[in-house]
Formats: structure tokens, sequence, C-alpha cells
């Protein structure tokens, strides 16, 4: 038998005199744990990072189908820890003492299915970036382990199904794009982090947290996250840039919201709670690498992505590679899309500025039937809010100016950036040394927090979205909240007051992955060269397309891009864009595209119920039970109904901001559209601002490989919604109603609307003065 000195010793060095009982840990600063086990309990023992602390985790393993855990209110030295360690293993010889089991590094959760409890724990990481000196980490192996003992589940039910919800769970694999880190909040935005103290729990409940029910149990039962970690699912990059002697880092991160999680056919438009399908915020993080001791710049903004909110779902078809969008609901008053909206505006703040990217014109119509339909709802939702808090909603037809040159598409988009970036600004602090002290971050004092060209106060925000059947999530009430530290920069001249992001940017096309990242990646460029001037790397905020930096910042977005797509849709992303930009021979582009669109359609049709079943069952959404129907016996929408012991499980989510664009890109805009009903009422759709006349250029999706036939050329089809729902359409007669002018500028061909010296798109006389009322007023822009 293997010596027990050796079996109770918890690290292999030598163990140190003991010391004065250590202070109490900190929730989550215990970074590394050893698993022991008896025949009755395992025993979790735990450190911090410093080894100044040790505890141990009793957890049972005589109890079948219950779980009990019992957590050690001592903290230990570590020869106190060896000890007691010793102690158990004498006192347990009797049925084979106390055996070392693994070294882990966190508790990933706890699940039941139709059998015993299991325990998922992290048993390898791999660091990967770094925000604000806190470690941030991927999981490069994982086990699942059985609670009860051997003889206690050969005494247990053997249910035929315990093994193929097992391998469910196995499904989700948590070695590919999720990451973690014990001491900073990955779960929450810089900004809200720097402004906000919250800590515990509530940090578990957010929308971005994938292991909130598998950690449910232990949270409850202990109520701490000490033994736990949280895990955020999406995607994580860390890069160096080198610019005039100077080095920065470059942080570019995804978190995909858990609340109608899933995959594209499955889980499209929106939930009755307001969750939309591929919810993801996307952060960019700048912050320069200085010497201990001096002021770190930090700077960050915030971006989203998220389905159509509407209604609306596509079924998969073995036989049609493009099948058919209905909009499969009626809703008059858009209660669900309007709960999203107040969702988003309780995260991010107001304005809500929304970029649209499907299609207008089809000879069958698809897209264009949700197209309207948004547009509809956006104006019965902005007729109940006050002026400062009406969305604000552009369209921009981005597939139909695919055949031109990628640079005016990413030159067109980003005006359109810059002009999002005006109204939200983004979030800046210059932090000294005593404000990242003890491992907290802190952000200087309210009064010195101001976005440009926005006004400074966060009070306005009503709170009046939030729904008593809400998680405490919702009370996560945004990344525009300013609560925080007692330090004012004011006392130290030489420290830059801090700025805010106050309201987002909404992106989607129909997936919310090939030209929402194009157009994402358009935002992150323009908000790249407004945050290296807030650090003082440049003297200017343009960025240009032939900057190295910009190529480096693609690659970012590229990667991203890719890694969201196959979450989500079974394949890496169309990036016929970002392929031209390189200058890569179009055959080779063509051809790869086209296996992409083949690849994403098998995973659609064969694969996706299967991985369907195991993000529902990951996630609590679906709880097997000895007496109901098993999982694969349902629909997909029918695991939010089937929760342990009768009870409905509940999601979250929300954000917000509003527009105002260049005199240069908007000067042109003189019409207004009207939505047209069966019985001839206009519906004033004032709005809506269509971008379409901006240029001919534009980005490709899968649909276009299968489209041989041109898309039709004529002005904008807007079709009836009452015509649209539960039935297919074969042809609708589209009609436009234009006031004032005709569109001019149609042949400009973006190459003029560079990020140009010669621009100055931040002040508020580029923009027109018809537009800066529509963005201020939500007046119609006629002339």
């Amino acid at each position: 038998m293997e010596d027990v000195s050796n079996i109770v010793q918890l690290e292999q060095h030598e163990v140190q005199p003991d010391s004065p009982p250590p202070a109490p840990p900190a929730e989550g600063l215990m970074q590394k744990f050893r698993l022991y086990e008896t025949r009755s309990n395992f025993y979790m023992v735990g450190r911090d990072k410093t080894r100044t602390f040790w505890k141990i985790l009793k957890i049972d393993r005589l109890e079948p189908s219950e779980l009990n855990i019992l957590e050690d209110s001592a903290t230990y030295s570590e020869r106190e820890c060896s000890d007691l360690l010793r102690r158990i293993h004498e006192g347990n010889k009797a049925t084979g003492g106390l055996k070392f089991i693994t070294t882990c590094y966190g508790i990933v959760g706890f699940i039941k299915f139709l059998g015993p409890y299991y325990m998922v724990l992290i048993t390898k990481r791999e660091q990967i970036g770094v925000i604000c000196g806190h470690n941030v980490y991927a999981i490069s192996k994982s086990e699942i382990i059985p609670l009860p003992n051997s003889a206690v589940r050969a005494n247990m039910v053997n249910y035929k199904n315990e093994n193929r919800y097992k391998k469910l769970l196995c499904m989700v694999d948590l070695t590919k794009d999720f990451y973690f880190s014990y001491s900073y909040h990955v779960m929450r935005s810089l900004q809200r982090n720097m402004c906000d103290n919250e800590t515990g729990q509530v940090l578990y409940e957010t929308m971005f947290v994938w292991n909130e029910f598998l950690t449910r149990g232990i949270r409850n039962i202990l109520q701490n996250t000490v033994w736990t970690v949280a895990l955020v699912y999406g995607f994580f990059k860390q890069a160096t840039l080198s610019i005039s002697g100077r080095d920065l880092k470059l942080t570019l991160i995804s978190r995909r919201s858990r609340h109608y999680a899933g995959t594209r056919y499955l889980k499209r438009g929106v939930n009755e709670r307001g969750r939309v399908a591929n919810d993801v915020e996307t952060e960019q993080i700048l912050t320069e690498d200085v010497p201990e001791g001096l002021p770190l710049q930090i700077s960050s903004v915030v971006q989203n992505r998220g389905s159509i909110p509407l209604f609306w779902s596509q079924e998969t078809s073995r036989l049609n590679i493009k099948p058919d969008i209905i909009l499969s609901k009626r809703d008059q008053r858009y209660e669900a899309t309007r709960l999203h909206f107040e969702n988003l505006a309780n995260r991010y703040g107001n304005p809500i500025i929304i970029l649209n990217l499907i299609k207008t014109n089809e000879k069958r119509p698809r897209e264009s039937i949700l197209r309207t339909e948004f547009a509809n709802a956006i104006e019965v939702i902005n007729r109940d809010l006050s002026e400062e808090k009406r969305l604000k909603f552009l369209h921009w037809d981005l597939n139909k100016h695919s055949r031109s040159k990628s640079a005016n598409v990413l030159l067109l988009l980003g005006k359109v950036a810059t002009y999002a970036l005006t109204l939200t600004g983004f979030f800046y602090c210059q932090a000294t040394p005593e404000m990242l002290s003890g491992g907290q971050l802190k952000c200087p004092s309210n009064e010195n927090l101001f976005a440009p060209g926005m006004a400074t106060s966060t009070s306005s925000h009503s709170e009046n979205g939030k729904h008593n059947d809400e998680e405490t999530e919702d009370s996560d009430s945004s990344d525009r909240k300013s609560s925080g530290g007692n330090s004012s920069t004011n006392s130290n001249p030489s420290v830059r007051p801090p700025m805010i992001q106050n309201g987002v940017l909404r992106t989607n096309c129909i997936d919310c992955l090939d030209r929402t990242n194009v157009a994402q990646y358009a935002y992150g460029l323009a908000a790249l060269g407004h945050q290296l001037h807030a650090l003082g790397v440049t003297n200017s905020t343009k960025m240009d397309l032939d900057d190295p930096l910009a190529e480096e910042l693609m690659g970012c977005y590229e990667r991203m891009g890719d890694t969201l797509a196959h979450q989500y849709g079974g394949s890496a992303a169309h990036n016929k864009i970002f392929s031209q930009r390189r200058g890569q021979w179009k055959a080779a582009t063509q051809s790869q595209e086209f296996f992409r669109t083949l690849q994403r359609y098998y995973n659609n049709a064969y694969l996706d119920g299967e991985k369907q079943n195991a993000i529902n069952v990951f996630l609590g959404h679906f709880q097997p039970q000895p007496d109901k129907p098993d999982l694969w016996e349902l629909d997909s929408n029918q695991h939010y109904n089937v929760g342990r012991n009768g009870q409905s499980n509940s999601d979250q989510y929300g954000s917000d901001t509003s527009p105002m664009p260049n005199r240069e890109l908007f000067a042109e805009m003189q019409r207004v559209r009207y939505l047209e009903h069966e019985n001839g009422d206009a519906i004033d759709c004032s709005n809506f601002v269509d971008l379409d006349w901006l240029s001919s250029s534009g980005n490709s999706c899968e649909e276009e490989l299968l489209e041989r036939s041109m898309l039709l050329a004529s002005p904008t089809a807007l079709l009836s919604s009452e015509n649209v729902i539960n039935e297919t359409i074969s042809e609708i007669t589209a009609s436009t109603s234009e006031c004032g002018s005709s569109r001019r500028g149609r042949d400009h061909t973006g190459t003029e609307l560079g990020y140009t010296e010669a621009q100055n798109y931040e002040v508020l006389e580029d923009f027109s003065d018809s537009f800066v009322r529509w963005v201020t007023y939500g007046e119609a822009i006629c002339h």
C-alpha cells in the first residue's frame, strides 16, 4: 500500500512551520484543488495561489440520489491541513483509507439525470490572457465523476437511458471556447467591473455564465462561490500591438447568452421572455503595458449581435438547402420584441442603435418578409417611448452590394460605426495603482464619468423593464451603471478623467454570423482609432484600412466570426469580404465558400438535433425524470417547459443606444418610407432609415452561392405584414412612398468616404440638420 505520507501530502514541497491562523479566503481566490476519497466521502482540499490558506469540502458518497455537501468552516495552514488528512486516513483504514484521486482547478458543477449525481471538474487548464493583472484560463481537460461509491451505485435502479444522457452532457466540449478567471469577472464588461463591486452568487446568475445551472446546487448549499468557477462560452483572444515604441494589449471577447441558446435552425428569433437566439456580446479592450506602480490606461467598447426579435423560424430540411422563412406568430403589440429592447436598455442604457443588414429585394420574398415586419415592430414600440429612448433603426442591404470592392463595404460600414460611437461613447479609465490594489478593480467617482457627445448623467435610465419573474441577472442593470469606488481622479491632475459607454450598437443579419461579423469588424476598427487616441498613442481617431493594425484586427474578428459560426451554424463563417480585402484568388474564395455552405447544411440537417439536446441538458432547460418523456421524444421548444418537479426554467437578458451619422454620409437622405397595409392605411416609419443608396458594395453569404439569378435592382420593396403570416409567399407587389427629392448619391463608390483626416466626423456640425432632428426627436427626414 502506498505510504500514508505520500497520500496526504498536499504538494511536493517542504511543509512550512505553523504560523498564525490565516484569514478566511475571499470569494473566488482558491485556485488549486486536490480530490481525495474514502468509501463514504470525497474530500476536496483547496488552496489559494499564494499558499496562505487551505480549506476542506466534504461530499457524501453514501446518499444515492441527493446532493449532500459540507464545508469545513475552519481555515487551515498547510501543516494543519496535512495533519487533518492523515487523521482521516487513519480513521478509515478499515474500509481502504484515504486515496488521492486527482488534482483539479475548480468545480464546474453537479448534475443528476435518472440515477446518481455526477461532479464535473476541471483537471487541466491553460492560461490564455491577462486583464488588468488578472489571469484568464481555458479548459484543457475535464472529468465527470459519479458521487456514490460503487457499492451504492450497484444497488440503484439501472436506467437504460442514463448513459445516453451522460453522453449528451459530454457533447458540450468544455475544452472548446469556454474560459474563466478566478479573480476577474469575465462574464461582465470591463466598464461594469470597474463601476460595480458585486461579487458572489449574483455573478453566476447573469446571462453569460453557462454553468449557472450546474453550480446552482452547491451554491445554494454553501451560499458562496469559493469552490466553483464561472464558465463563459464564446471567444477570447489577446494580441500584443507595438505602435511608436509603445506596447499595447488588444483583447477581443465574445460572450454568448445561455438564454434561448442553441443551433441555427432550432433556435431562431425571440421567445416569450424577450430572449433572442444567437445573442452575443462582443467587447474590445485596449490597455497599455506599463511598469508596475504607474497608472494603467484601459479602454473598452461593447457591441451586440442577436437574432431578429420576432417570432419566426426555418424548418430544418434534408431536401431543401434553403428553407422558407416563416413568421410563426402574430403579435399586434410586439410584446416580446418590446421586452427584448427593454432588457437591452437595462443592460447598456439608452440609446439603442439597430443595424439591420438583411436583404431588401428578392424574387421570392424571404429575408424581406422579416425586414418589413421588423420595421413595423420598431414603429409600434417607438410610439410608447419618450423621445430620448426611441429605438434608432438603420437598414442597409449589405448582401445586395456584394459584387463591388470590399473596401467600399468596410468604408461605408465605418461611417455607421463612427456615428454609433459618437452617440454611445466608449469606456476609458486611467487606473492608478490604488484603484487596482488588492486584486479589485475600482472606478473613479461618478461625477468624473462622461461619454463624449452625450449627457453625463446615467440616472435617468428607467428600470421599469424588469419583471418579477426575472432572475437577479436583470438587476445587473448595465454597463451604463456608474456606482463604484470612492477615489476621485480630480485629486491628481496628471490622471485623465474617465469616460463611459452609454448605449450599444446592435447588429443583425439573418443568422447574425457572416454579414454581421463584417459589420462588427468595421465597428471594432472605428473604435480602435478612438481607443488609441484616448490612450495618447495617436493624434487622430481615424484608422486607415491599409494600416497594419487594421489587418491584424481583421484577423482577430475573422477568427472570432469562425468560432461563433461553428458554435451556432456548424461551419466557419463566410468571409468573402475579408478574402477580397486580402486580395485572395477569387476562384479559391468561391470554392471555400461553397464548401462551407455544404458543411453548414450537413450539420444543420443531420447533427443539430443532438447538439441542441446536449445544450438543453447542460443548461438545465431539460431535467430528466423517470416518469416523464425523455428529451429526444420532445421537440426543442418543449424543453423549457419540462423542468424537475414540474417547474419551468427561467432565463434572462438586456442593452441600449442612439445614433447620429455624419453630414456627408446622410446628407442625401431625403425620403421617408411607408409600410402599406391591406386596407391602404400607411404607417409612418420615421424611425426607419434606409442606407441602401449609399453605394454598390457589400458582403456575400451562403445564399448567394445558391442563387444564380440576380437580385432585383428596383426600389426597396416593402411588404404588407398582414400577408406574411403562416404561409408561403410567391410574389408580393411592393410599393414605396417617397417624401422629397429622389435618391441622389446612389452612384457614390464609397472610396471618398474613407477614414481621412480631411473629414472631421467627431463634431456635431458634421451631421445633417435633418438627421440630428431624427436622432433627437424621431422626426421624419423630409424636405
